[in-house]
């Protein structure tokens, strides 16, 4: 048998500012999840028709992305059916932010605009209730939100672990081995100030005063990632 490796799946890019400095979203994941994962990790691009095989997937993480889990596009369908069957197969899964959409979705949930509004900045984080995913970690948590949609319905044996202002599921345990979050825990100070100014035309429209909002540095969720993987070996 191969080894297992950590999947990081692919859904989109950072905004242009931030990737031209940071790189992709497998560039801003994997330094947190290596601290502990011990094996491969490798990148796989759902847009282009990549997903990772189940024999050879020990862990799996899924990226945000400025895409819509609502637009049904073909390939974030196809990408569901791959991720529903890893995690009907035990295998440790976490989902950031759009990632987080797309696995309520493949488990039987709807995502949709959120009728709250934009959430962007770093923003507490309140948890409800615990959870090893977030062992040691202090209420309210700060972590860094840059979202439009939601998961406005969750699948039927999901559990909320955390809440924001605007964001009644923003950390959610989906199945006993996978668990989403709305926020993006690879994101430091200096990515969320990126991408504030990048949505600042968008913000304004919207009534969001840019300047109101915070960037900074989180590393409580930060940490997330290392967790994640430790729970995963």
């Amino acid at each position: 048998m191969r080894a297992r490796s950590l999947a990081i799946l692919v859904t989109g890019d950072p905004v242009a500012n931030v990737e031209a400095r940071r790189g992709s979203f497998a560039a801003l994941l994997e330094p947190g999840l290596r601290r502990v994962w011990e094996g491969a990790v490798v990148v796989f691009d759902a847009r282009k028709g990549e997903l990772p095989e189940l024999d050879a997937l020990g862990a799996l993480v899924i990226t945000g992305s400025p895409e819509s889990v609502a637009s049904r596009a073909p390939w974030i369908v196809e990408a569901e059916r791959a991720v529903a069957v890893a995690v009907q197969a035990g295998v440790p899964t976490l989902g950031v932010c759009f990632g987080h959409q797309l696995l309520a979705q493949a488990l039987g949930g709807e995502v949709a605009e959120n009728p709250r509004g934009r959430e962007m900045g770093t923003v507490a984080i309140e948890l409800l209730e615990p959870d090893e995913l977030f062992e040691g970690c202090p209420s309210p948590l700060f972590a860094n939100m840059s979202h439009r949609d939601s998961a406005v319905r969750l699948p039927a044996e999901a559990r909320v672990l955390a809440r924001s202002g605007l964001e009644p599921h923003a950390a959610v345990r989906f199945a006993p081995r996978a668990w989403g979050v709305q926020f993006h825990p690879e994101f430091d100070g200096d990515v969320m100030r990126g991408y504030i100014e990048a949505r600042e035309n968008v913000l304004t429209a919207e009534g969001i005063d840019p300047r109101s909002l915070k960037g900074e540095d989180a590393p409580a969720a930060a940490a997330l990632l290392g967790r994640f993987a430790a729970l995963a070996r």
